[in-house]
């Protein structure tokens, strides 16, 4: 069993900055390799998850591991509080209209786990409630794995609570990450505890999807977990690019 507390967010200390920050480069440029035959086959879907509290850098890894992909096949979405709309239909609904069809890589910031963790932590639903969510994820993931042959990548950023103080006053310091700044982020810490207890129930009764826990109060160290992770599990599958077909 994941206990976060356990887990660190820094990288160990015997590792080379400069010589991760070089490893991350050359990650980031075969991720951009992987896309470009992921989006010649259209046999696969990718799917990358990012959790995390406020300050974990879920913009900042998005915008730094996949900088050498194509535009054109990658397609990031933020799940902010539901609109009317998405609270008229069940939980999933607004989350299965935005998974990635075959060849494109879709980057979702925050995602379906927010419906089993913000809204446990201010219990807005009860525990049967959320035993039922847990159930219905864990099949919505199984559905889309076999049936629509998506890679799925989870990723916790995995923040100490030291290091989100500093993110989040920068925000206030900093001009330009003034945008970011929301007041409400520094009310939700105060529930820090609640949202790592719901964190490590959503990690442990996860289906056969991994979690991984990404420690990133270090941004280089965060950047090359993530890239490598990618790059190792896209390799392992058969991309190639479909053979030249003369007109019939």
């Amino acid at each position: 069993m994941i206990k976060l507390a356990k887990q660190s967010t820094d990288p160990a200390e015997n590792l080379e900055k400069e010589d991760l920050k070089e490893q991350t480069e050359k990650l980031v440029e075969r991720l951009g390799e992987l896309q470009d035959m992921l989006t010649a086959q259209k046999k696969y879907g990718v799917l990358v998850i990012f959790q995390g509290m406020d300050g974990s850098g879920k913009d900042g890894a998005a915008r730094n591991v996949f900088k050498e992909c194509h535009p054109s096949a990658i397609h990031a979405t933020s799940f902010k509080k539901p609109t009317e709309e998405e609270f008229a239909h069940d939980f999933l609904w607004r989350v299965h209209k935005v998974t990635p069809p075959k060849g494109m890589i879709h980057i979702f910031n925050r995602s379906h786990y927010e419906d089993i963790i913000i809204q446990r932590v201010h219990k807005w639903i009860d525990e049967e409630k959320v035993n039922k969510r847990v159930a219905a994820i864990n099949a919505f993931e199984e559905l889309l794995t076999f049936d629509g042959n998506t890679i799925i990548f989870k990723f916790m950023l995995h923040i100490s609570k030291e290091q989100q103080e500093i993110e989040l006053k920068q925000r206030m310091e900093d001009p330009t990450k003034a945008w970011k700044h929301n007041a409400g982020d520094w009310k939700e810490r105060e529930f820090w505890d609640d949202y790592m207890r719901c964190y490590e129930d959503a990690i442990n009764r996860c289906n056969g999807v991994p979690w991984h826990i990404i420690p990133v109060d270090k941004r280089w160290y965060r950047d090359y977990c993530v890239a490598k992770i990618m790059v190792e599990t896209l390799e392992k599958l058969d991309l190639e690019y479909p053979p030249f077909k003369p007109e019939e």
